[in-house]
């Protein structure tokens, strides 16, 4: 475990997330003397002179001796080694400076200037920004002693200047609006400081305040004439005098400084706020209370029954607090308590999270303790506010718990979750009859409430204060404006029928849906929404387009998405993007028992297959246009799915999320075939992306579904498929195993010409993990299988792999004349951009490997051409990766940038990578290669 020391505000040593804690002063001030220096020897008389003031007396020896003890006693069960070390002469506090905030501001820092001094501003001042929300108060503020005045004034003026130094970018940048603002307070506390105040006098003055700019000259002149009995510098006399000339010289000299500074990704994932929150006045203050960033607690529990409020209140109180949280508010229901869905597990979970914080594709780790670390990684030093909905108990939520101490969670569930740790409960209990009023009124509208006193306070006493009946109720009367109070009342009263109006649960959402469905039989559009949502429900979809409503229903395109515009003005269906719609958990399920009440098993079955096919027909003509890997299309693809390859691209980046589910659906379902056959039609669309490690649980469903039905041909493909994923995860012995099974599949199947792509595939593992002989081996063996004739891009395939194995070996002279070869052929046989494109990345790998630098960045242009224009995405990002290589060692190091920027951009772009992890990349003067691409050719 390691330990973080922090001293940039109140005095923290945590040990993952736990306190770690201390008593004495000289044993803080022996580990913060220790902290300033990490990693470096203090020679003891250091520490005599500062914590006891004397360095030669005998007993202070001693005690430092006990006190070093004594720290390594408190230290020792939070670390793997000696986290204190006796070196010569002192001692040596073993821990990666990174580790105290007070070396990692100093660090970011000096990055961030870096950056700034290349033109990165953007990642200037990303890494500003990092650097100075590392700041949580007075540093060293528990300390006294001489030594640490001096260190905290140090550490105070390295604060001062790197807020500056912020400023004097933000300037340049154009973001003087707002840096006004934020420089104001800084100038009230330290109204001496003539540089932030010029800069404040600069941003007002471009900002078009230019009074208030000279009023700020007025007041440091004033004070410093009281305080000091001298003028200002000459600096800011000058700039005074150009604000009162209105210098044309103080605005920002061209439109083009004007840019957006890169701001890390920030979401806001929060529901809408409901317009009808009522009362909840004591619990409000409390959940505020528990959000604030000093005094609060990193984790909240929102516990009660079903129906009592916990989502709206929180989600309420978010709303209010959002702007607080700098990085951004993410929001996950757990589905702990949804009828008819079965919780989200944790892995699930921070799939959902990660994707959240900006990751995506290879960048999540597969396996749940990894995925779990990456979580903590990330947020770390995130001032995050996380939303937990719906939990269902205790396990399900512990690995999703932030390690920031900037976080805050709000987690929701029916189970008080007692036993999870350094949490904060508060109960929900039900409202008042003057609250619960005060909510009927919302609902059905004051008048009505009004003209209806009695009615209305039955209703109320009926509800028994429960939010979820009281709104129930609401939507009854609010859906038949012409129905009395008294005629609900009434139907409340009768004991027999109460149950069946107010069931919290499955009746209660059932009866309040059901109005609404039942209205949208009053116009023509509104019969046919009528009758799509209980087919939508049959979908286990993530979003709906009218596409995905018309092949459910059979309509044209125009009727589909009229009644998906019905449903949303019902209510029934919420907007989640242009042409694109989201069923809410409780109407979804509703719907599925109106399917399956109002129609017969035929008509459903014939439903989902119209909504499977079309994914299935569209994915393949995504998969064809994309690729010519030699697949068959198992259905006739539409003739007009796609007009190019962006077009394919772009339906594929939207419909991600419903491709994984509508498989996922398919491979439960009674039809095998059609789920090995999406299945299969994924691998080349999301391959493109860098997104087919996504699809490790996927083939392996499917590769049980095909020999189920013994598809020996698409087991063998998935199998091959399998191994792909498995080698770009790092996880070669699993590909080795799958890819060798996916030979015995082939000649199961009786084809056995077509053990081309795992043998070819084995060749690439192979290569990749040194086991260059058996490489050549599996490479050889799939050319004299292959019939070059019939298929001549699999050859070339197959030959531009050998390359990468003749450069491992040292066999340059080969490896550039077989990358030539395949570089012709594909020229001359007018193979498909994206194969072109790969083969000249291969011939730059090798005049790179050869050191035979002109050459390689001549090929590696070509090769970054071909593939942007293919939409190949994920190898694309790779050859522009070692083209920034190779230019970088040929001196050209700005056009290096360049390329080595446009490489991670794809990677961001495509959620590989996070953009705080692409502006580490990027701050480095040589970066390392990004991970996503670390186990490609």
């Amino acid at each position: 475990m390691t330990l973080e020391i922090k001293f940039l505000g109140p005095w923290q040593v945590l040990a993952g997330e736990e306190p770690v804690r201390f008593t004495g002063g000289r044993r803080i001030g022996v580990l913060a003397r220790l902290a300033l220096d990490a990693g470096q020897t203090v020679r003891a008389t250091r520490i005599l002179t500062d914590i006891w003031g004397d360095g030669s007396a005998a007993t202070a020896a001693k005690q430092l001796h006990i006190v070093i003890s004594k720290l390594r006693e408190t230290l020792g069960p939070h670390t793997d080694g000696e986290i204190i070390q006796t070196m010569p002469g002192g001692y040596r506090l073993a821990l990666d400076p990174d580790r105290v905030d007070a070396h990692l501001f100093g660090r970011l820092a000096k990055r961030a200037r870096a950056a700034q001094a290349q033109g990165a501003r953007g990642t200037a001042d990303a890494l500003f920004r990092t650097a100075l929300k590392l700041w949580r108060g007075d540093p060293l503020a528990e300390l006294t002693a001489p030594w640490a005045r001096i260190e905290a004034a140090r550490l105070d003026e390295e604060h001062h200047t790197v807020l500056e130094d912020h400023a004097d970018l933000r300037l340049a940048a154009g973001d003087h609006h707002a840096l006004a603002a934020d420089l104001a307070a800084h100038v009230r506390a330290h109204p001496l400081r003539e540089r932030p105040a010029a800069q404040l006098m600069l941003a007002l003055h471009r900002a078009g305040r230019s009074s208030q700019a000279l009023a700020v000259y007025r007041d440091i002149r004033h004070i410093m004439v009281a305080e000091l009995g001298i003028e200002p510098s000459a600096a800011l006399r000058r700039l005074h005098q150009a604000v009162l000339a209105k210098d044309p010289a103080l605005d920002l000299t061209t439109p083009a400084q004007q840019v957006t500074l890169g701001e890390p990704y920030v979401p806001a994932e929060l529901p809408a706020d409901t317009h009808a929150f009522t009362a909840r006045t004591a619990e409000i203050d409390c959940l505020r209370e528990a959000l604030d960033p000093v005094q609060g607690a990193a984790v909240t529990v929102i516990d009660g029954p079903g129906g009592i409020g916990k989502s709206a209140l929180t989600i309420h109180v978010a709303h209010a607090v959002a702007a607080r949280f700098t990085d951004g508010v993410i929001y996950l229901n757990l589905h702990g308590s949804t009828p008819g869905m079965d919780p989200l597990t944790p892995a699930q979970a921070l799939r959902h999270l990660l994707r959240s914080l900006g990751l995506d594709g290879t960048a999540v780790p597969a396996d749940p303790g990894e995925a779990a670390a990456r979580y903590r990684s990330l947020t770390a030093a995130c001032n995050l506010l996380v939303i937990l909905d719906n939990a269902r108990d205790v396990r399900q939520v512990r690995p999703l718990i932030p390690a920031g101490p900037g976080c805050r969670v709000l987690i929701t569930s029916r189970d008080p979750l007692a036993t999870l740790d350094h949490a904060r409960h508060l109960h929900l209990g039900t409202l008042n009859a003057a609250d619960a009023a005060e909510l009927l009124s919302r609902l059905a509208g004051p008048g009505r409430v009004r003209a209806e006193p009695e009615a209305a306070e039955r209703i109320v006493h009926l509800c028994d204060g429960l939010p979820l009946a009281l709104r129930i109720a609401g939507a009854r009367l609010a859906a038949r404006p012409d129905r009395p109070l008294a005629d609900l009342a009434a139907r409340l009263a009768d004991a027999t029928r109460r149950l069946d109006v107010l069931e919290y649960a499955d009746l209660a959402v059932r009866a309040s849906i059901a109005v609404s469905h039942h209205h949208l039989h009053e116009d023509p559009v509104g019969n046919a929404a009528a009758r799509l949502l209980p087919l939508l429900g049959l979908l286990g979809l993530p979003t709906h387009t009218p596409a995905v409503a018309a092949a459910l229903t059979g309509w044209s395109l125009h009727r589909a998405e009229a009644a998906l515009e019905r449903l949303e003005d019902a209510r029934l269906l919420e907007s989640a993007g242009p042409d694109r719609y989201q069923l809410h958990d409780l109407v979804g399920l509703y719907a599925r028992e109106r399917a399956h009440q109002d129609l017969t098993e035929e008509e459903r079955t014939a439903a989902v297959q119209g909504a499977l096919h079309h994914y299935l027909t569209t994915v393949w003509a995504a998969s064809t246009m994309l690729s010519d890997a030699g697949l068959r299309s198992p259905v006739e693809p539409p003739g007009t799915a796609f007009e190019d390859v962006a077009q394919a691209e772009g339906w594929i980046r939207a419909e991600r999320d419903n491709l994984l589910a509508a498989t996922r659906q398919a491979l439960s379902g009674p039809d095998p075939a059609t789920a090995v056959s999406l299945a299969i039609g994924l691998h080349w669309p999301f391959c493109y992306q860098g997104w087919h490690t996504q699809l490790a649980d996927i083939y392996a469903q499917a590769i049980d579904a095909a020999d189920r039905i013994g598809a020996w041909q698409d087991k063998a493909q998935l199998r091959s498929f399998l191994g792909w994923v498995h080698r770009d995860q790092g996880r070669y012995e699993p590909a080795i195993a799958e890819l060798e099974t996916a030979l015995t599949d082939w000649d199961r199947a009786g084809l056995p010409r077509r053990k081309i792509g795992a043998l070819n595939n084995l060749g690439v593992v192979n290569t990749i993990i040194g086991r260059l002989d058996e490489a050549l081996a599996c490479l050889e063996s799939a050319l004299e299988l292959n019939d070059d004739a019939e298929r001549p891009a699999a050859a070339a395939t197959i030959r531009n792999n050998r390359v990468h194995v003749y450069y491992r070996q040292g066999r340059f002279e080969e490896a550039i004349a077989e990358a030539r070869q395949v570089v012709d052929l594909s020229e001359k046989a007018a193979y498909p951009l994206a194969d072109a494109g790969i083969a000249h990345g291969s011939l730059g790998d090798a005049y790179r490997h050869a050191g035979r630098l002109p050459e390689a960045a001549e090929s590696y242009a070509t090769a970054v051409r071909l593939l942007g224009e293919s939409g190949y995405r994920l190898k694309e990002a790779v050859s522009r990766w070692w083209f920034g290589a190779t230019l970088h060692g040929l001196g050209r190091h700005g056009e290096a940038r360049e390329q080595w920027e446009h490489s991670v951009r794809l990677l961001r772009d495509a959620r590989l990578l996070t953009p705080r992890e692409a502006t580490e990349i990027l701050t480095q003067d040589v970066p390392e290669t990004p991970h996503p691409i670390r186990h490609m050719l």
